[in-house]
């Protein structure tokens, strides 16, 4: 299943001998390197993004949208931890003071 699959030795292009003479040397040679082209199929292209003022203005809103909605969340975090920090020293000073005047 992992193993590659390599085609049979019988369908690779034989080689081409070009013997040169020295008034053909330069039709040998543009015949040599119109062979040298592989016969391979051509991968399909990618198609590329056109952008739109309409499609930058949302984009650009999209990212601000989502910009204040973290940021809304990471300081209503940040207060909570605040608020709780406050009701843990108020508490510990409560008890404290209590177990002050038991004594």
């Amino acid at each position: 299943m992992f193993t590659p699959k390599y085609p049979a030795p019988d369908t690779a292009p034989a080689p081409l001998v070009v013997r040169l003479v020295p008034e053909d040397e330069e039709r040998a040679s543009t015949a040599l390197a119109s062979s040298a082209q592989p016969q391979m199929p051509v991968p399909p292209t990618r198609r590329t993004v056109q952008l739109t003022p309409a499609s930058v203005v949302t984009i650009a809103a999209g990212g601000t949208a989502v910009v204040l909605v973290v940021g809304t969340v990471l300081v209503s975090m940040l207060l909570a931890v605040a608020i709780t920090a406050v009701s843990v020293a108020v508490c510990a000073v409560v008890l404290r003071s209590l177990l002050n005047n038991h004594r």
